[in-house]
């Protein structure tokens, strides 16, 4: 193992979040600060994005070939270090308080469509489902896996959505060109919304918006750009 390939396994082991070769590098560069005698530290700062990647991959390949109970994966956020799905039944008690909830069939076919076909309206949404999905909609936005990416240029200016960085950490994706037959399902003819389907809007709040995804759009407003 390389001297780089194990100071990022370091830094793997002691974040708790994924990490992006940017912020890697940005961590190899800051430990001159605090060794700058220390000619390894002063080596490995010069090491660039590219070397990083190399590195990780050098990481991965190793786990995968040691059979290890753990496994580095890359996501949109960056890279790291999960445990085995072989290992889940063991880990698992662990945290007896995490368990995760699971989505319901209806909650993971809406997802789907707004994954496969974003952006688009809660309308557009429901054409192609045939049932209302006011319920659904509200499910996926708690749980952080779509948002409210903006506002449709059609009569009443309903809103769009579109799936999280969380969506894509979650599902184990880089981007959303990785998902399962992405090309070609994004080409299926789908139903979409009439035109005169969506109401006009109300003074205070859109006909058929909840409070919630209101506060959505008015906190996306006050963002800095």
């Amino acid at each position: 193992m390389s001297p780089l390939a194990r100071v990022l396994e370091a830094l793997l082991f002691a974040s708790d979040k994924p990490l992006s070769a940017s912020e890697c590098v940005k961590y190899l560069r800051g430990a001159v600060e605090s060794a700058p005698e220390n000619e390894l530290v002063a080596a490995l700062a010069k090491e660039k994005s590219e070397a990083v990647v190399q590195a990780m991959q050098e990481l991965r390949d190793e786990y995968e070939q040691q059979k290890r109970g753990f496994f580095l994966m890359e996501n949109a956020a960056g890279w790291k270090v999960v445990t085995s799905p072989d290992a889940v039944a063991w880990v698992r008690q662990l945290f007896p308080e995490n368990r995760p909830a699971r989505l319901s069939p209806s909650a993971l076919e809406t997802l789907a469509i707004v994954a496969y076909r974003q952006p688009l309206t809660r309308a557009d949404i429901e054409a192609v489902r045939g049932v209302n999905v006011d319920g659904v909609m509200q499910t996926l936005l708690e749980r952080g896996v779509i948002r409210i990416t903006g506002r449709a240029e059609v009569p009443g200016r309903p809103l769009l959505y579109g799936t999280t960085e969380f969506f894509l950490e979650h599902f184990g994706l880089r981007t959303l060109d990785e998902l399962p037959n992405c090309a070609e399902l994004r080409r299926v003819e789908l139903p979409v919304a009439a035109k005169d389907a969506e109401q006009p809007v109300l003074p205070l709040q859109e006909a058929g918006e909840t409070d919630a995804e209101t506060e959505l759009v008015d906190s996306a407003k006050e963002e800095p750009a």
